[in-house]
């Protein structure tokens, strides 16, 4: 069985922030496969479904992000799940919009929400899909920064990212972690200038 937690915070003001890539992403793959988030199992909306003979839990928990790692190690508890079938998809400040990126582990690069993943799982190894939201411009703070939503100008390139993550997240359960990692890491929705010239 495999775990995909997609990271947010719950609530109307929150969900076309920028930190709420992971629910944004968790949201057209429900919707994709024909199933509904509900329920508060776990503190999270949640999704029981199998993806070609695999058993999925789609989960987007409702602890806040600072929390979410309460959520996310209960349901790995009680499905006596290992880290490796484990994906935490997140935004991620070092990635410009328009890459994701998955890794294997790693640090936690100041996410607070994967920060509580790795505290209460009690290791950074466990596979995560960052997706790309750029860093603040202009002096803006981080906090106010990925707390707002996108701006119009961007909303057709999110949703290209959000169908990219959807193929991500696809990607890691049918074929694996390295080949999850081969096919989209390298993969860049923004055209520079020379090429649409």
């Amino acid at each position: 069985m495999y775990l995909i937690a997609g990271l947010g915070n719950p609530g109307p003001d929150y969900r076309l922030t920028r930190h709420n890539m992971g629910f944004r992403v968790l949201e057209a793959w429900a919707e994709a496969l024909g199933v509904r988030l509900s329920g508060r199992r776990f503190q999270s909306m949640s999704a029981r479904v199998v993806l070609h003979g695999r058993s999925l839990l789609l989960l987007c928990p409702m602890t806040f992000m600072n929390r979410s790692g309460e959520a996310v190690q209960a349901c790995a508890h009680y499905y006596r799940l290992e880290e490796e079938n484990i994906l935490i998809v997140h935004d991620d400040l070092d990635l410009p919009l328009g890459r994701v990126r998955i890794a294997g582990g790693g640090g936690t690069g100041g996410h607070k929400g994967v920060a509580s993943v790795a505290r209460h799982l009690g290791t950074r190894e466990f596979p995560r899909l960052k997706i790309g939201i750029g860093r603040p411009e202009g002096g803006q703070s981080v906090e106010s920064y990925v707390l707002s939503p996108f701006s119009r100008e961007e909303r057709d390139l999110v949703d290209q990212v959000t169908q990219l993550g959807v193929r991500s997240c696809e990607s890691f359960v049918l074929h694996g972690l390295d080949s999850a990692m081969n096919e989209v890491n390298g993969l860049n929705l923004i055209q520079t200038k020379e090429e649409r010239s």
